[in-house]
């Protein structure tokens, strides 16, 4: 994808499930090798990364995990096994290929996921809470699916943590969370020229109380 590819731009500007389903079903099949390539992206990197480091373990449910990329660091990283959830069913089919997930499935985490309680003991999701149609409150589902103790790694865009509620939002969690900490990460890597370059994220690393 090239700079004048207005993908990128896109995404910064979703607004509802129907405008992802529809982005995203057009950028599946490029977005490994034009978006995350062409942008340097790193945040999947990082997350993976943290979530290991923070003694992340399998079950893990990769939330809103598009073609792959976060799940495919996980694999590398001996988790296992691994779920995928995505509004987009054509980035899941990107996503199968890699041959890294134990199951996926299409979901809005606004309508629910068609999970039962306790499943997990790992959340994971990359660059899903960035600027579209979802906010804190669909970590509410997340915890739902959790076993207690889980270990979650959710990635923020660092503009809208505050903004859009998250910071207060995990606040207001109290004790159904546990050992919080708030990393913060460049989106992209070195290489990238777009206007977003410069983006960073916080990376809510916690267990479930």
């Amino acid at each position: 994808m090239s700079e004048k590819d207005p993908s990128l731009n896109a995404a910064y500007d979703l607004q509802s499930p129907d405008d992802n389903r529809r982005l995203y079903a057009d950028w599946a099949e490029t977005y490994d090798s034009g978006f995350a390539v062409d942008h340097d992206y790193r945040l999947h990197l990082m997350t993976a990364r943290a979530f290991r480091d923070a003694g992340g373990q399998g079950p893990v449910l990769d939330v809103g995990a598009g073609t792959g990329l976060a799940g495919a660091v996980l694999s590398e990283l001996g988790m296992a096994p691994i779920d995928a959830t995505d509004i987009s069913g054509e980035m899941l089919d990107v996503a199968e290929r890699k041959d890294v997930y134990r199951d996926l499935f299409v979901a809005d985490l606004l309508e629910g996921l068609p999970v039962p309680r306790d499943s997990y003991a790992g959340i994971v999701s990359s660059g899903t809470f960035t600027h579209g149609h979802l906010g804190p409150d669909a970590l509410d589902e997340l915890l739902r699916v959790a076993r207690t103790g889980a270990q979650f790694a959710i990635s923020i865009n660092a503009e809208h943590f505050t903004a859009k509620g998250f910071a207060a939002k995990l606040d207001a969690l109290g004790d159904a969370i546990t050992n919080l900490a708030l990393p913060d990460t460049r989106i992209y890597g070195p290489n990238a020229t777009d206007e977003h370059k410069d983006d960073m994220a916080f990376i809510a690393l916690f267990q479930k109380g």
